[in-house]
């Protein structure tokens, strides 16, 4: 998660385990803006095998439907789900596995949306990133028509759009909403933990790091200059946070 960052640095924000493991977070986020409710992300969802979560230190997951559900939404409630990305972890959930055979749609009444250029490339297979991107995530979605392909900047809804910034990969999006004069940008992968707001801090993930780099710095430029709230991809501890500008440097304010 850290790349080249040493880890007397970085363990000081996330400790870890005796194989450099460090806890993360699935976040998912669900967003009503009056007319629709907006689900952003669907976590690591349920298809692991066991040496797959002993590798990742990782408990059973919990598939998004239910754990929605635990907070008092229903799969059918939910009018739109945004994947930043394709990435297991944030989509796992997209879809469900039924008893007999065969997968659909998790959310019925849904329509999903990601980058076209995303899917693309999770269709080649790249022996870089393969093992993030598995099919039966996204390709039911596009065998339903679900699946709503964007090419580049979005406006959603009124108060929902999403903006492609690459590093991480090519097509990752961020997503920002505004309401009542406020703007909360979701960061998705560009800043998994708060602890990346330094724009060096990047991942070793991140395909294309330079880019990173430059992303952050145009966006944190903004976020900071506008006093919006964001939200990072993986931090199991920082939900909502500001952030805050000093001398050329960024760091984060609750």
């Amino acid at each position: 998660m850290f790349g080249v960052v040493p880890k007397t640095l970085w363990s000081k924000h996330q400790p870890g385990d005796e194989l450099n493991r460090i806890e993360a977070g699935l976040n998912c986020f669900v967003v009503e803006d009056g007319s629709e409710r907006v689900l952003i992300e669907t976590g690591g969802g349920t298809r692991h095998d066991e040496r797959s979560l002993e590798r990742m230190r990782m408990r059973r997951g919990v598939h998004a439907v239910e754990a929605l559900a635990s907070c008092g939404f229903e799969p059918e409630s939910i009018d739109l789900v945004v994947n930043t990305h394709l990435h297991w972890d944030h989509c796992g959930g997209n879809t469900v596995d039924l008893p007999g055979g065969g997968t659909v749609p998790a959310f019925p009444n849904a329509r999903y949306a990601t980058q076209r250029g995303e899917l693309t490339h999770a269709r080649e297979q790249h022996p870089r990133d393969a093992v993030s991107y598995r099919a039966p995530n996204y390709e039911p979605l596009l065998e339903a028509g679900r699946l709503h392909l964007l090419d580049g900047d979005e406006e959603l809804s009124p108060a929902i759009r999403v903006q492609v910034k690459p590093g991480h990969n090519r097509d990752m999006m961020v997503v920002l909403v505004r309401s009542g004069g406020m703007t909360w940008c979701h960061l998705a992968d560009l800043a998994p933990y708060a602890a990346h707001v330094t724009p060096t801090w990047v991942a070793a993930f991140d395909l294309f790091p330079l880019e990173t780099i430059r992303s952050k710095n145009e966006l944190f430029a903004r976020a900071a200059a506008e006093g919006w709230w964001c939200s990072f991809g993986h931090d199991p501890k920082v939900d909502f946070a500001r952030i805050v500008e000093s001398g050329g440097k960024y760091s984060v304010e609750r």
